[in-house]
């Protein structure tokens, strides 16, 4: 069995590899996303509904920057889209202590836009790189790489912010984060020659393509309202555990046990399910998200909390990974870092939507929160199930192998010139 799994990994490029031990180092130091809300309602002094909006304006930069990187990056390439945007994250996010909450207002939207950026130019390099057969595994190959550092970084973000102030791990992410910066000029240098996309066909636009593939549209639309409920998660979730008396150390250690759990199954998940139906296991992946969610309404106590996260990292194996492939699968050549932009954006939706929503419902009706999130995350779910049950339409380009976009990598692992990968921050992709 195990050698097996290996097998269905070959196909991966070196270079892929190497920037997984990039990602792994970056995210170990990249957990003020989680601690954000938090640190707004406890040193910022600031009410949930308050946090919330701040929260959900400063996520408007990180869905512009997925919803606009993967053209920076096919435009520009994507190493000097990756080395610009994460100096540019990790200056703002030493700031962001330092400056008045009216100012946050500004910073934070720029930060989330270099963060954003960075992961559209992420997926769409992923999905240029890897060659169909093993494109699961490569996109499980980079959240395993992100969830590994992710593990040890969430309780070590609860320890500094205990022992000494959440402004410290802003700090240290923001260090973190210009230290990835210089690791990726160094150790990721450009060589190659790169090659030019094809152009698209006479009006082959971006709505034209999606017309011609409802599922995708379906697929869309459900990972907008999924996220709104997943996010939840970084938002009125820990405020949650703080009102029935949890420390700020039990919501660390439950998402170490997410980290964890994704960490030993999501590599084993993708290479056992890489030849089921993708809509499948992404409904199946976004319907236990929201029953997780909907344990939730059964207590408040540790083992309840415990079963919740399991659960939803359940789920998250399940949809988050063949949800970027699939939409890589049914792109066309010319449009490739497109349609990635479009997941990527609607895939963070909750950034922005999640904290203002969920904190005025908690706020106003918190026993109404949980079942609202449950009947939702479910609904999306049946309706990619659904989606699935249609019959795909022929005629997507095929992709060749090891002639691809500017700015992707050769089946070899080169990269071409001015290019490298760029890192996923944490689980949160």
């Amino acid at each position: 069995m195990g050698g097996d799994m290996l097998e269905t990994f070959k196909g991966i490029p070196r270079a892929v590899w190497m920037l997984a031990l990039g990602i792994f180092f970056n995210a170990v130091v990249a957990f003020t996303f989680i601690y954000l809300f938090v640190y707004l309602t406890d040193e910022r002094g600031l009410s949930v509904p308050q946090a919330g909006v701040l929260s959900g304006i400063g996520g408007i930069g990180l869905v512009a920057g997925n919803f606009t990187g993967g053209g920076f990056g096919d435009r520009f390439g994507h190493r000097r889209a990756l080395l610009c945007a994460a100096v540019l994250s990790g200056t703002t996010l030493v700031l962001l202590p330092l400056i008045p909450v009216v100012a946050l207002y500004g910073l934070l939207p720029l930060c989330n836009y270099a963060q954003g950026a960075v992961r559209a130019c992420n997926s769409a390099l992923i999905a240029v790189t890897v060659p169909d057969a093993v494109r699961r595994q490569g996109f499980a190959v980079m959240r395993a790489a992100g969830n590994a550092g992710f593990t040890v970084g969430a309780p070590l973000g609860a320890l500094v912010a205990g022992s000494f102030s959440y402004t410290t791990i802003f700090v240290m992410d923001g260090v973190g984060t210009l230290l990835f910066a210089l690791y990726a000029a160094r150790v990721l240098p450009a060589r190659g020659r790169a090659r030019k996309a094809a152009p698209a066909p006479a009006g082959h636009g971006v709505w034209r393509e999606l017309r011609a593939r409802p599922a995708v549209v379906v697929l869309l639309v459900a990972s907008f309202f999924a996220d709104i409920v997943y996010r939840q998660l970084f938002s009125t979730f820990p405020v949650f555990l703080g009102d029935h008396g949890h420390a700020t150390q039990v919501y660390g250690w439950l998402f170490a046990v997410n980290g964890g759990v994704i960490l030993l199954l999501e590599l084993p998940a993708a290479a056992v399910l890489r030849k089921r139906a993708p809509l499948m296991i992404v409904g199946v992946g976004l319907m236990l998200v929201g029953l997780g969610y909907g344990l939730l309404m059964l207590g408040s106590g540790i083992a309840v909390a415990a079963a919740m996260m399991l659960l939803l990292t359940f789920g998250e194996i399940l949809y988050k990974t063949p949800a970027n492939a699939y939409v890589a699968d049914q792109a066309p050549a010319h449009a490739q870092g497109t349609f990635q932009s479009l997941y990527a954006g609607v895939s963070v939706s909750g950034v922005v939507l999640a904290p203002p929503l969920g904190g005025a419902l908690y706020e106003a009706a918190p026993g109404l929160l949980w079942p609202l999130c449950t009947g939702v995350a479910v609904l999306a779910g049946a309706a990619v199930v659904v989606a699935g049950r249609t019959r795909p339409r022929a005629g997507k380009p095929a992709s060749v192998e090891g002639v691809l976009p500017e700015g992707g990598i050769s089946a070899g692992g080169t990269l071409p010139e001015g290019e490298t990968g760029s890192p996923v921050r944490g689980a949160a992709g």
